[in-house]
Formats: structure tokens, sequence, C-alpha cells
């Protein structure tokens, strides 16, 4: 059983990484053709000539074939795979049109209701203070539907506004996913490792051609698609398996891009600024400005993410009481991003 388990794991992650990298440079061919391109007009973009978008399309491509050839239809699954169409079908319409963000965020919203109605739903939360006092999980009941949104739009929108800079975005992704995937064979959860491994393989396939310099950018068809998966078998795959730390494991495999988008939306309301109005105080911006190239600021990022998920992975092998690891983690990204985000003199003078 684990032999033929294994087999089927390896085959996904390999079938999504080839689809995926032979069926880029199409992609980068039809977004030509169709005008997708990405034109650098203000200072936030990092590029300084016109990229080719859309290359979320190779990445969708690659999981679906491969979750279809391997993966078990089931309910849950097909709720990721109607959710997939959504999120793609907006993503593209967006890199070619700009849509308005609160347009974008309705269809998030439809997208995370698809796998609700598909059963992918957070029905209860581990309590941790359980020894002490009330039940070890807390029932979420009517409350499940809009945590389980938040949840979906949040971890959607958070690997959206990190794809700034070539290769960040799927990088992080890829390397949340491998997290994701050794511990969903730590749970024994077949199905959902399938699927989180077809994600890895196909962010893999996607990531050559997305390495400074970049040939193709993903787009929002890709970086909401990654989103809504990862947050989708967080669900699935992590929160109904572990107790005390079931809430915190996801959180801090997608620690970066939740940590930035918190900063973020700290920031703008601070400076009296619509929560989503683009700006060049993201983390990865910051160390831009510090001097850092745009691959020595990727591979800091790589690292982070890669730490993050190691321990995340240490605290899911060991007991509940290694959650003081998740404290120092998590107050490490905290004083990093804190530093490194700090407004320059000159941008507080314009700001005065």
């Amino acid at each position: 059983m684990f032999t033929t388990s294994g087999v089927f794991i390896i085959l996904a992650l390999a079938v999504a990484f080839l689809i995926s990298f032979a069926t880029t440079p199409a992609v980068i061919a039809l977004a030509n053709k169709i005008k997708a391109i990405d034109i650098p007009k203000d200072e936030r973009r990092v590029h300084k000539k016109p990229i080719p978008l859309i290359g979320g399309l190779a990445i969708f491509y690659g999981f679906v074939i491969s979750v279809l050839c391997f993966a078990v239809i089931d309910r849950p699954t097909m709720g990721i795979l109607c959710g997939s169409v959504i999120m793609v079908t907006v993503g593209v319409i967006d890199d070619m049109h700009d849509l308005n963000a609160r347009v974008k965020l309705i269809f998030q919203i439809l997208a995370a209701l698809v796998v609700v109605y598909f059963g992918i739903e957070i029905r209860h939360i581990a309590n941790p203070f359980f020894g002490w006092f009330g039940p070890e999980y807390i029932n979420l009941g009517l409350w499940s539907i809009p945590l389980t949104i938040i949840w979906v739009v949040g971890v959607t929108n958070a690997v959206n506004l990190i794809d700034g800079l070539d290769g960040l975005a799927v990088g992080i992704s890829s390397i949340a996913s491998v997290a994701l995937l050794s511990l969903t064979l730590l749970s024994q959860n077949l199905n959902a490792a399938i699927i989180t491994a077809a994600l890895a393989g196909a962010g893999f396939g996607f990531l050559p051609y997305n390495f400074n310099p970049a040939k193709i950018f993903m787009g929002d068809t890709g970086s909401t698609f990654l989103g809504f998966v990862l947050a989708c078998i967080s669900i699935q795959g992590l929160m109904k398996m572990y107790a005390i730390i079931s809430f915190a494991i996801p959180v801090l495999i997608l620690g970066l891009p939740i940590f930035d988008t918190v900063f973020a939306i700290v920031r703008r309301i601070a400076k009296k600024k619509p929560i989503m109005s683009p700006d060049r105080g993201h983390l990865h911006h910051r160390l831009l400005d510090m001097g850092l190239s745009q691959k020595q600021t990727v591979g800091i990022l790589y690292t982070l993410t890669s730490i993050l998920c190691l321990t995340a992975v240490v605290m899911a092998l060991k007991d509940a009481l290694r959650g003081l690891i998740l404290v120092f983690a998590v107050l490490f990204v905290l004083i990093v991003s804190l530093i490194v985000m700090e407004p320059k003199e000159e941008e507080k003078d314009e700001q005065n």
C-alpha cells in the first residue's frame, strides 16, 4: 500500500512538472499573441521591459492534468478544481484588462463558497488551553463558513501580494507545497498528498522560466490560483489531522506572505490609505531598497520560507509544547519585517 501510494505521489509531482515546463513556451507565445503583456508603468515595477503574463495557465494546466490522472475525484477535490477554474478565469481577464479590486474580491469569495459547498470547511479549531479548561476542540458552528471564506480569500491575496519579483511567489508557494506534502504524508491523507504533489510539481516546472531575468510572469492567473489551492489543501489536509497546533501549522508554513500582507494592511491604515491600494512597502521592496539584487532578495525570502516550513514540520513531529518554536519564529519574522519595512526619511518627508 505504501509503495503504491508513494508511486502515485511521485508520478503526480513528475507529470505536473513536465507538463508545466513543456507548456510554458506555448503560453509565452499565446500571451504575446493576445497582448497579455506586463508593461512597467510606475516605480513599483522592478522590471524595465515588457514581459508576457498569464504564465499561471501553464501551472494550472500541469496541476489539473496531474490531479485528474492520479487523485481520487471526490467532493473536496471537485471543489478545489471548480474553484480553481473560477480563479484562473478571473485571473486571465484581470491580467488582460485590469479588473477592479472589488470585482476580483467578489469572485474570490464565490470560489471560497464553492469549496465550502463541496465540503472543505474549517468546522472546528483546537483549544490551545485544553487541559486547563474547555474542550479539546472548539466547534465553530455557524462561524465555520465565514472563517473558511476569510482564510481562503486571505491566503489567496497574500500570495498575490508577494508576487513582486522574478520567481518569488511561485518559489515560495512551491516550497510551502513541499512542506504541506510532507505533513499530508505524515497524516496518511493520500489524496491530499497527491494534490499537493501536483501543485508543487507544477510550480517547480514553471520556475525555470520565471527566474531572474524572467521570460514570463505568472500574473494574477497564477498567484491567485496558487494561493487558493494552498489555502484549500491546508484546510483539507492539515487542519483536520492535527490537534493543538492544527491551525498554527498552516499559518506558519504560509507565514511569509501572511505576515507581509498583515503589515501591508497595517501600514496602509496608518497612512490613511485604502487597504487595497498598491504601494512600494512590501518586504521584497524594502530588501531591494537596502541595496540587494533581485536574486539576493529572492534567495533570502526563500530561506526564510524554508525555515518557517521546517519549523512547522518539527512542530508536527513533536508535541504542542513545541509551540514555543512558533512564537520565536513569528517574532523573528515580525522583527525583520518591521526593520526592513520602516519608511526611509525621504519617504516620510513626502508624506508630510
